[in-house]
């Protein structure tokens, strides 16, 4: 993010953005479409351009033209912001402050090797080292990211992998934040970077044991789909590498990685309804690929490999998901025996195999669960944790022969915790807690609650995770910010996040709204909240907004709404449906241009999300994707303030989706509270990279929420 954007006190105008902030409107210029026998005018499809448009080193006059538009927004959001510079850094400077700098990662083992990071006073970015696992071994650095990201605008690390014989590292790089990635071989044994360098990745690195062949996945150069497979061998061009497999079916995407057992490679291909799988022996990289089940209408399956037999989690007969295994001789479905069966009230997420137990990753009531099963006697427990609402995941479980599994925990109140759990005696290890600098932060300052929202149907709970600092009390006078995503079946879980405390401390309140469209309550719940039933993720949201006001957590004048990407839709249908609920709301990549993206199957990601949102040119779902799609239902009415934030180089919702959604309201709306947008010109859908870059747009947000309540410090 360009710190002179958002910190300047010396704001300058142009003659051109004095002529667009005065008259604050962009110009019109009808582009008809026509869906079905439905003549639908776009005033403002003349900013998009193309990649090609985007990365030309001289820019066309449309090109320059919607440029120049972004930055009229960028200056104008400054502007009217102008009086909160000193405060945003002020902020800025107190989410720092909370920050250890020199910070080291929790040290992982692997094939005799120890691998950490370490951060440096000041420093965006890590340094990465290993040891070996002898006595008194040097430390050695693999990658020195601080140094290779100077004179960047963006930098990020995509994968990074080292060979079984541990000579040699590739890893990937994305220097343009569309997530497209440059892979990079180094000896370890020289420290010399070698000349194989393959673009246009995933970033994925897999290597084979032969220690020179490595598999990776490259991505459509239009829609960016993850579709090719690759082999490559270690001192030859990537023009001459083997395609290995090509998904041609434009709604899935392919991926490879290895077994934990490392005998296998495994290639993946993928959609929102269905999945299938191909294995080879990872000692014989140029054999032939056999398929363990091919794919099938809304048959999804996962596979892991323990001794002679292969685990499978499906949702074969299972909404919820089961345990299967098969013998890796005879793979097809009508081989596969079941280990643990379908559970209506259990969401069976994932697995975990040691040589002496297996963890199985659940979900139960809203809430992850870690349940541990001996292999030998079938004994079982679970992990058990205090807090109302939290989030847990397993956490780089490398090594097979160990009685240890390695977690993380967070809640609202508790820091995120890396912990060492000894399956066999039960005894938990905490290897390392994230610091809260400074004085003032105690989590027993602060409260965290499970509530539940009755929908507008009348029987459906909808969990809400809420944090207050002690103190609060449910009078209705207290600001509170409420944050929601419900789609992909992503489930939102309660986290801690230093830089909240920003928020906490100056008397808001925080919830998370887990609304259907996700997966906290198992698969009902995702089901619930897609395709013709999309709306429902919609009114929850407004139901929960509304119980929290009823409640006394707030009032319709102090409430605050948050969203991204398809959580930016969200809160983009909901001031739709609701315009005079939120007093503010903050959308952040918001995907709302949904008929003209959804039709468009040239636009990353589209064909491959038709069984999340249906495909418009289905007359059915056009009219119901019509009927709720922000940028197509914006009215005459009086709109909350709102803030937007984009990325000019994101490929997973498009810069001019905000754009086009922001000029449209500043047009149609009845009143005029703060309408603003801030669009980095160097990112994409991540935001800034960088761990202290992307606190500057924390900051603008917090901001921007602050000056609403007229809170100046």
């Amino acid at each position: 993010m360009n710190l002179s954007l958002i910190f300047s006190c010396n704001f300058k105008e142009s003659n051109e953005s004095k002529n667009f902030i005065s008259n604050n409107m962009a110009k019109k210029v009808p582009h008809k479409n026509i869906y079905h026998n439905d003549t639908v005018i776009d005033n403002y499809h003349w900013m998009r351009l193309t990649d090609e448009q985007k990365e030309a080193e001289t820019k066309d006059a449309q090109t320059q033209e919607v440029i120049d538009y972004l930055q009229y927004e960028n200056e104008f959001l400054k502007k009217e912001m102008q009086d909160t510079e000193s405060f945003q850094k002020n902020l800025f400077d107190e989410f720092v402050s909370r920050i250890q700098q020199d910070d080291e990662s929790v040290p992982v083992s692997n094939n005799g090797y120890t691998y950490y990071t370490k951060y440096k006073s000041g420093e965006d970015y890590s340094i990465h080292y290993r040891k070996k696992n002898v006595d008194n071994a040097e430390e050695e650095i693999l990658l020195n990211l601080p140094e290779m990201a100077k004179g960047t605008s963006f930098f990020a690390l995509g994968g990074k992998s080292v060979s079984e014989n541990n000579q040699y590292m590739a890893y990937s790089i994305d220097l343009l934040s569309r997530r497209n990635y440059t892979i990079y071989f180094k000896d370890l044994t020289t420290g010399k970077i070698l000349e194989d360098k393959i673009e246009n990745t995933t970033g994925r690195i897999v290597w084979a044991n032969d220690n020179k062949t490595i598999f990776y996945t490259k991505k459509d150069d239009i829609t960016l789909r993850s579709n090719k497979i690759f082999r490559h061998t270690l001192g030859t061009k990537s023009s001459e590498d083997i395609l290995v497999y090509e998904e041609i079916d434009e709604t899935f995407g392919c991926y490879i990685y290895k077994t934990k057992s490392k005998k296998y490679l495994m290639i993946g291909s993928y959609q929102t309804l269905s999945s299938e799988h191909r294995f080879l022996d990872a000692d014989d990289p140029a054999g032939s690929w056999k398929i363990i089940h091919p794919r099938e209408k809304d048959l999804r399956y996962s596979v892991s490999h323990f001794e002679d037999e292969f685990y499978i989690t499906t949702n074969w007969n299972a909404k919820n998901f089961r345990l299967m295994k098969t013998s890796i001789s005879a793979t097809s479905k009508n081989n596969w025996k079941e280990v643990i069966p379908h559970r209506d009230d259990v969401l069976l997420r994932s697995i975990d195999i040691f040589k002496n137990y297996l963890v199985v990753n659940e979900r139960s009531e809203g809430l992850k669960k870690a349940r541990v099963i001996n292999w030998k006697n079938n004994s079982e427990y679970y992990i058990t944790f205090n807090d109302p609402s939290y989030s847990l995941y397993s956490s780089s479980n490398l090594e097979f022969d160990t009685d240890m599994f390695r977690f993380v925990y967070s809640s609202l109140t508790t820091p995120r915790s890396t912990y060492d759990f000894n399956m066999k005696s039960k005894e938990r290890i905490l290897l390392k807690q994230t610091k809260v600098l400074g004085d003032k932060f105690n989590s027993d300052d602060y409260e965290s609650e499970r509530l539940y929202a009755l929908s507008r149907d009348g029987k459906t709970k909808i969990p809400i995770s809420l944090v207050y600092k002690k103190g609060f009390k449910k009078n209705g006078k207290n600001p509170l910010l409420l944050y929601g995503y419900g789609s992909y079946g992503s489930s939102t879980d309660a986290y801690f996040s230093s830089v909240r405390l920003s928020l906490l401390d100056r008397g808001f309140a925080f919830a998370i709204a887990h609304i259907r469209g996700g997966q906290e309550m198992g698969r009902n719940w995702y089901e619930d909240g897609k395709l013709l039933k999309k709306k429902n993720t919609f009114y929850d949201f407004i139901d929960c907004a509304k119980f929290l006001i009823d409640s006394k957590y707030t009032s319709s004048q102090k409430i605050y709404a948050s969203g991204g990407s398809a959580g930016g839709l969200l809160v983009g249908a909901v001031i739709n449906m609701e315009p005079e609920l939120f007093n503010g709301v903050i959308a952040g990549v918001p995907f709302v241009d949904v008929i003209n993206t959804m039709w468009d199957e040239s636009i990353p990601l589209t064909t491959g999300e038709f069984d999340e949102w249906g495909n418009p040119k289905d007359f059915e779902y056009y009219n119901y994707m019509k009927s709720y799609s922000p940028y197509d239902n914006i009215a005459n009415v009086n709109y909350p303030n709102l803030l937007i934030t984009t990325g000019y180089w994101d490929s997973q919702v498009q810069y001019w989706e905000p754009a086009k959604w922001i000029a449209k309201i500043r047009d149609m709306r009845a009143n005029d509270n703060l309408l603003l947008m801030y669009c980095d010109m160097d990112v994409g859908h991540g935001g800034s990279s960088g761990r202290f870059e992307s606190l500057k747009e924390v900051a603008l947000e917090y901001a921007f929420l602050f000056k609403l309540e007229n809170i100046k410090n």
